[in-house]
């Protein structure tokens, strides 16, 4: 059967690609109240990224970073426009790519520090960063076809226009390793020279060889959009979810011209479209019945945003996860790393870092 007649037959009978199913979840993945029931954070607007220098978490809010002093989350450098990725090295070097202005490297103390970085501004959608030792950096481009805070347009419009690319820091030379992504938004690199990386929009994680080349698909059809990933004090590793899939969402995908209308018609706000908080307006898209009860907000109630991070082993299968469900305030997580026995979590919908006890944290 040729391949447009098995899509028509899928689009027909709803099944395959044209399905609108999402997978459940269940077993690891099965919801729970761990993390929005985590003490009190670090009340921050819109955190989005976070990563250890030196064993310490640092952190992005809009143009500024930020880490502890003591108990206290200090600012200790202040960009030229929004940080969109942040990454440390081992040496405590900084990579921090900016909404308008590209990439920059500074040191542990948020000077600039002395690197072959050439043409640092060209940089646009930059949604991830990781240090390949201490002389390379990866740098994942979400989207050729859209700004970064264009996300949800680019996810509606089904692109694959995102790239990954590896930067001699030395000699400044650049290096696409790899195109047509589905917005790739989170990059790790490995000790045998693989790069895993974060497909939102295909919902999977892949990994690369050191030239680009895919090696397998190591985890796919993920309940929700993946962001950045970290290593695991276990020897897996921490993977956030920043949004989830619901099969109204997967049901509006699969209709172009639908979407052609209410991108034209409708504030972004209120598209039909995963999101990073939501509940804030009662013109945002809703399904009825299927929220509430009696007047009660369902716990599985369907919602365009969600809070979930997943431990996964080194075969990447799911061991624990923690939840904030439908009505929670800390969805939208987009960075995770663990340092001293805690877990430091960027709740970007819900403008708060939280950090949880692994050992003391309960487990249903």
């Amino acid at each position: 059967m040729s391949t447009a007649t098995g899509s028509w037959f899928e689009r027909f009978l709803g099944r395959g690609a044209a399905s609108v199913t999402v997978p459940p979840l269940d077993g690891a993945l099965k919801p729970n109240n761990l993390l929005e029931e985590a003490p009190a954070g670090i009340a921050v607007t819109a955190p989005d990224n976070l990563a250890l220098c030196a064993g310490a978490p640092v952190w992005s809010s809009g143009a500024r970073l930020f880490r502890l002093d003591g108990d206290t989350p200090a600012p200790f450098a202040t960009l030229q426009s929004t940080v969109t990725a942040l990454a440390c090295s081992g040496a405590g070097l900084i990579a921090a790519a900016c909404e308008d202005h590209g990439i920059a490297i500074l040191d542990r103390d948020g000077n600039p520090a002395s690197t072959a970085l050439r043409d640092a501004g060209k940089y646009a959608c930059v949604t991830a960063l990781a240090f390949a030792g201490e002389d390379a950096l990866l740098v994942c481009i979400g989207s050729a076809d859209n700004p970064i805070s264009a996300w949800q347009r680019d996810l509606l419009e089904q692109r694959r226009a995102g790239a990954l690319l590896r930067i001699d820091l030395k000699t400044g030379e650049v290096r696409q390793l790899a195109s047509r992504l589905s917005f790739p938004n989170g990059v790790l690199a490995e000790a045998d020279g693989s790069i895993i990386v974060s497909e939102s929009w295909a919902k999977r994680l892949i990994r690369l060889g050191s030239d680009g080349a895919m090696r397998a698909q190591l985890m796919e059809d993920l309940p929700g959009y993946p962001a950045r990933l970290s290593r695991a004090a276990r020897g897996g590793y921490w993977l956030t979810i920043f949004a989830p899939r619901s099969p109204l969402i997967e049901f509006v995908l699969r209709e172009p011209k639908y979407r052609r209308a209410m991108m034209a018609e409708v504030a972004p706000d209120n598209w039909i479209a995963p999101a990073l908080r939501s509940g804030q307006s009662f013109h945002e898209p809703m399904q009825g019945g299927a929220l509430k009860q009696m007047g009660i907000l369902k716990p599985w109630a369907p919602t365009r945003s969600y809070g979930l991070v997943v431990e996964v082993n080194d075969g990447f299968a799911p061991i624990r996860s923690l939840h904030s469900r439908a009505g929670g305030r800390r969805h939208g997580i987009t960075s995770a790393a663990e340092a001293g026995g805690r877990l430091w979590l960027t709740s970007k919908g819900g403008d708060e870092v939280v950090t949880i006890n692994l050992q003391e944290m309960r487990m249903e």
